[in-house]
């Protein structure tokens, strides 16, 4: 073989390895730099040198932070239910005043007590005797706060009640009679009704008075005073041991404004500021909803019996029989009792209606 051949030969066998390692496996220096940093060693970057240094251990899943931070719960409209519902309530200051009559079994008297620092006006009839007595928290229906003298609305329940040996308060509510004035109540569909029932209840349970007994205290509404009463059972539940309801109106604000807002006048006036600023119900569906009671049924935790008269064209039966199907259905102990050819005001099935009122009463507040 002559040496030009043999330097040939060289160089192909050369070029052969090199080939080989180039698409073979890579060497140790590519290896160097494609394998990954260890999940337990991290690179300073401020180390010039690329010192590596140990990281701290990565904190248990308890002990880490939030991925997002924590949204704050949005304040409820300040026209509904769930801002009743967070209403800080600061009745108090029950003051019996003058006799106003003298009724043989009981007493009447004028009353004044703080609700949300106005003062409400009202009246108490007072059975004769030592008591303690239990107490009744009575809210009367729709009558204009012009027209309104105080204690109107319910005269023969209180006349009836505290002759069977209970203590009736009747409140006025605010913008009655001798109460203070609020000239938001209408605007606020009226929900400021139930602060001052809560508050009356509130305020018989501070009271140092000796003929009150406040631990049995129960509520008694009729018509508008029927919401009134739903929407105080909402806003404080467990505050009193029983509530009764006649005639009530809607559990469902927008029904009664359908029944009740749209007219001439006042209303009307009223009707305009609403729509301006909450919708009507059929712009505004989900505010309607939260101003009422219904959907809060699931807080009460009184039994409630219902009273309502089957040619109530003002407020009708439906109404009633869909609040005690909602009542029950979140485990309420409701019931409604209907009284046929009766309308809104019961006349011949009246002192019926009370006989079953007392025999529901005494089995809860005695």
């Amino acid at each position: 073989m002559t040496p030009a051949l043999l330097v040939r030969l060289l160089l192909l066998l050369m070029l052969t390895t090199a080939g080989c390692t180039a698409t073979g496996q890579p060497d140790s220096s590519t290896k160097a730099r494609s394998t990954p940093t260890s999940p337990r060693q991290s690179v300073d970057p401020t180390d010039r040198g690329g010192t590596q240094t140990t990281a701290p251990p990565e904190p248990a899943p308890s002990e880490r932070a939030p991925s997002e931070p924590t949204q704050p719960e949005p304040q409820p409209h300040p026209v509904s239910v769930a801002a009743l519902i967070e209403t800080e309530f600061t009745g108090g200051r029950l003051r019996v005043g003058e006799v106003l009559e003298e009724a043989g079994s009981y007493t009447r008297h004028a009353v004044t007590y703080r609700s949300q620092g106005l003062s409400v006006s009202g009246i108490m009839n007072v059975p004769s005797g030592r008591g303690p007595f239990p107490v009744l928290v009575l809210s009367h229906g729709y009558i204009d706060p012009a027209d309104y003298v105080t204690g109107q609305g319910l005269a023969r329940e209180q006349d009836w009640l505290a002759r069977r040996g209970y203590v009736v308060l009747h409140t006025d509510y605010r913008n009655h009679a001798g109460s203070d004035d609020d000239p938001d109540v209408d605007y606020e569909l009226r929900l400021p009704y139930a602060i001052d029932v809560v508050n009356a209840v509130r305020a018989v349970k501070r009271s140092d008075l000796r003929f009150l007994d406040g631990d049995r205290v129960g509520l008694l509404g009729r018509s508008m005073g029927g919401s009134v009463t739903l929407n105080a059972l909402v806003a404080r539940p467990g505050s009193v041991d029983a509530a009764v309801v006649y005639a009530s109106t809607s559990s469902l604000a927008a029904d009664n404004w359908r029944q009740f807002y749209r007219g001439d006048g006042d209303r009307a006036r009223v009707n305009a500021r609403m729509q301006r600023t909450y919708g009507l119900p059929g712009e505004s569906p989900r505010f309607w909803r939260r101003a009422s009671a219904r959907p809060y049924f699931d807080r009460v935790s009184a039994p409630v019996l219902l009273h309502h008269g089957t040619l109530d064209d003002t407020c009708p039966i439906g109404w009633s029989r869909a609040t005690v199907r909602a009542l029950r259905e979140t485990g309420n102990r409701a019931r409604l009792i209907s009284y046929r050819g009766e309308g809104h005001t019961m006349y011949a099935q009246w002192q019926r209606s009370m006989e079953r009122t007392a025999a529901f009463l005494g089995r809860h507040l005695r």
